[in-house]
């Protein structure tokens, strides 16, 4: 006797699911698509058959087209393969990456470093890691999504996780001060990536040692960019490298190549070495990565003609939008948010100025609050007073 085969539903049920979920998203303005870059990452690009100049990318110091860094990774790529093989932990930690972290913790100034594939993963490794039960996570509104990603990882260990409105050092002090956790760790993003603003880092320094917190920063947008040789944000402020203290920076931003770190003491980093599940159980980046990323610390050390550019940049833009019916927001960084409001506004700006030959991505919830949607200008330093000047007068005739 033949056993009948089970029957099972067609898939259409589950595919047509999901294609009105994506019908919804576009009819609220929220399609996110992709463009294809047809030359390398640079101030001008071709996109999608289309030549234009890129105020797009995080390529702050203009040195992810860069032939010295892209030279260094071509040699590497010969000396040591295509690929690590393993984790750090099992066989994949070769001779550059254990370069590359000592060179990262002398430039920061911290005892030791971790490098990651992506900064991503470096931010799911932290706060998760120190964080579990009887534990307090404080951080701040606007963080970046790795860095909820990872405070919904510690809540999952059983952490009591609080967000304080942004910046607002006022409110985090009346949390911290009625915190009975066990450790208390302040989560924050040092320069804010849709905003551009920067956090107070002293005065959340000062908090951090007066309720003995843990104080966990972002410097993704800081590194290499602000302070004395690009040291990033810490250096800005001119705080040390206090062992209450790990700062993530990513490296794929102002040093151009890819990947992440963490920097921190011996022990904070020993401990992450140990217990930390995104470093533990993540295939090593390629080796010739830490040796394009070797001389990319050079040329930031080395850089600060590039900074002088950068800044010199964005007070251009700044005082040249001026009178614009947008509003742009209070950001000192090379990330120069232009407020437009509606989805559909913000779309139809930056396809106009498109048009026009300049790439300016428009930003959409749920990445920025709603109603705030804006154009995300991102200023290099391989941008000339020309091209600062053709984003001006493009703006200010789509206005």
């Amino acid at each position: 006797m033949k056993t009948a085969m089970p029957t099972t539903p067609a898939p259409d049920r589950l595919t047509a699911e999901l294609a009105d979920e994506l019908q919804a998203i576009a009819a609220t303005g929220l399609t996110r698509r992709r463009r294809v870059l047809e030359t390398p990452c640079g101030r001008n690009a071709t996109v999608d058959g289309k030549k234009v100049l890129n105020f797009a990318a995080n390529d702050y110091l203009g040195l992810a087209g860069n032939a010295e860094i892209a030279g260094a990774l071509a040699d590497g790529a010969v000396q040591w393969g295509a690929g690590s093989g393993a984790s750090h932990l099992v066989s994949g930690h070769l001779v550059p990456h254990e370069a590359l972290e000592s060179e990262i913790a002398a430039f920061t100034g911290f005892a030791r470093a971790l490098t990651f594939s992506t900064g991503y993963l470096a931010n799911l490794a932290v706060t998760p890691t120190l964080a579990g039960r009887g534990d307090a996570v404080f951080a701040d509104k606007l963080n970046h999504a790795s860095l909820i990603d990872a405070m919904q990882l510690a809540k999952a260990n059983g952490a009591d996780v609080q967000r304080y409105p942004h910046n607002d050092v006022a409110a985090l002090e009346k949390l911290l001060a009625t915190s009975t956790a066990g450790r208390k760790i302040i989560v924050t993003d040092a320069v804010f990536s849709m905003d551009g603003d920067l956090a107070p880092l002293p005065l959340l320094f000062a908090l951090a040692e007066r309720y003995d917190a843990w104080l966990i920063i972002d410097d993704a947008h800081g590194f290499g960019v602000l302070g004395p040789q690009g040291r990033g944000s810490l250096a800005h402020f001119n705080l040390p490298a206090s062992p209450r203290i790990l700062l993530m920076g990513t490296l794929g931003k102002a040093a151009g190549v890819g990947g992440a770190f963490v920097a921190g003491s011996a022990t904070a980093i020993d401990y992450l070495l140990q217990k930390g599940r995104a470093y533990i159980f993540t295939t090593a980046a390629p080796p010739a990565i830490a040796c394009a990323l070797s001389k990319s610390l050079q040329l930031i050390v080395g850089g600060d003609a590039l900074r002088a550019n950068l800044m010199a940049r964005i007070a251009q833009l700044r005082d040249g939008l001026a009178g614009l019916p947008y509003s742009l927001l209070p950001s000192p960084t090379a990330i120069q948010p232009l407020i437009v409001g509606a989805n559909e506004a913000a779309v139809a700006l930056s396809t106009a100025l498109w048009e026009r030959g300049l790439w300016v991505p428009a930003i959409r919830p749920p990445t920025v609050p709603k109603g705030t949607a804006r154009l995300r200008i991102s200023v290099s330093a391989a941008h000339t007073a020309a091209d600062i000047d053709t984003l001006i007068s493009a703006l200010k005739e789509s206005a």
